[in-house]
């Protein structure tokens, strides 16, 4: 092999592939990435056995080949290059790198030893904006706690339908649930159901977060593609492979509530930030107490630890329902309330035990549901 390509370009390449190489002792060759010419293309791929990455740019081949060596030693050193051409070779399994002053000799191994990326050809296809589809993932992602008694909510549930995606993400203790109303209907024959793995759906807001125009999606019944094209030519630029969580999702909209007992509008700012003067003075299970007077149109905030002191401040808000008194983990609602985006946020409430509703006001497409603490 051997090639010449732009040292920012390849950089770029190896900041996108090398976020799935594995750690893996087991499988030293799922530390490497390939390297591979493909007519006027080169091509790099890196692959954990659950998530793989292929990437394409543009290149001056001038002889084809391909060699698989480790990720982090070629990242590292093209890192350190100067902006300039960087000329690629490759003889006997040894992969040459020369930029200017720069000169390294990288041992690699046969590219028959990497792991095949298993082709999706079969499927359920359609394209959404990237931008605004990895907005509204990033929205619930946190959410998500990795269970393998539970493997089926380690992701996010997508329910995909011609004129809108429902995306929700729970840990058992909170709960978000994401409406994507898509402007242009999408061109499936039926609906989807699927639950993407946590750690996916995160490389796809890092990969594509940024990315303006379509992000093509190709669903099977245990795969899921996701794929971006160059600005410059339809063909892909960058493809990310995963499989899917098996099982059935819980039915969670059970736990939404559909009414609400007490109801407060609140600046949202404000509300974050005394809860977090608050948090300062929780106790172990991270506790912060609620009081809320419809009369007086008052929210008081509370905490207190025997071993640093105590808070207690007051909020006015936009009140009607029941007089309440509820206590909540304050990492849950901070979660909640950093992730709404408009000015005021309305906080709903149904008894001391029941779940706790953040929404944004003025915006139906987010919903957040936390447990509150018993026994207070």
């Amino acid at each position: 092999m051997k090639l010449i390509i732009l040292q920012n370009k390849l950089k770029q390449g190896l900041n996108i592939i090398e976020r799935v190489s594995s750690k893996s002792f087991n499988l030293p060759i799922l530390r490497n990435l390939l390297l591979k010419t493909e007519k006027n293309f080169l091509l790099l791929v890196t692959t954990d056995l659950e998530i793989g990455i292929k990437w394409w740019v543009l290149s001056k081949i001038e002889k084809e080949g391909e060699v698989t060596v480790p990720t982090s030693i070629l990242s590292t050193f093209v890192s350190l290059l100067p902006e300039k051409p960087v000329e690629l070779t490759t003889h006997n399994q040894i992969l040459s790198v020369e930029c200017e002053g720069y000169k390294t000799k990288i041992k690699g191994q046969s590219s028959e030893d990497f792991p095949i990326i298993p082709e999706i050809s079969e499927g359920i296809s359609f394209s959404l904006d990237s931008y605004s589809f990895c907005q509204a993932v990033n929205q619930i992602v946190d959410i998500v706690l990795p269970s393998t008694v539970r493997p089926e909510i380690s992701g996010i549930h997508f329910f995909i339908q011609k004129d809108l995606i429902k995306m929700a993400a729970t840990d058992s203790f909170r709960l978000g649930e994401k409406t994507l109303f898509l402007k242009k209907p999408l061109t499936i024959e039926k609906e989807i159901s699927l639950i993407l793995p946590q750690k996916t759906a995160k490389e796809i807001i890092n990969i594509f977060g940024e990315k303006q125009g379509e992000l093509k999606i190709l669903v099977s019944p245990n795969q899921i593609l996701f794929e971006s094209t160059m600005s410059e030519t339809p063909h892909p630029e960058i493809r990310l492979t995963s499989k899917l969580i098996e099982g059935e999702y819980p039915n969670y909209q059970e736990i939404i509530p559909k009414k609400y007992e007490t109801q407060v509008i609140l600046d949202k700012q404000e509300f974050l930030n005394q809860i977090k003067a608050a948090s300062l003075f929780s106790g172990k299970i991270n506790e912060v107490k609620f009081k809320i007077d419809p009369k007086k149109e008052i929210v008081e905030i509370s905490s207190q630890n025997p071993e640093t002191g105590e808070y207690h401040s007051l909020l006015s808000g936009k009140t009607k329902g029941k007089e309440e008194e509820i206590s909540f983990n304050y990492k849950f609602l901070n979660s909640g309330l950093l992730n709404i985006k408009s000015s005021e946020v309305i906080f709903e409430l149904n008894g001391e035990v029941g779940p706790g509703v953040l929404k944004p006001v003025g915006d139906e497409s987010y919903i957040y549901v936390a447990m509150p603490i018993k026994g207070t």
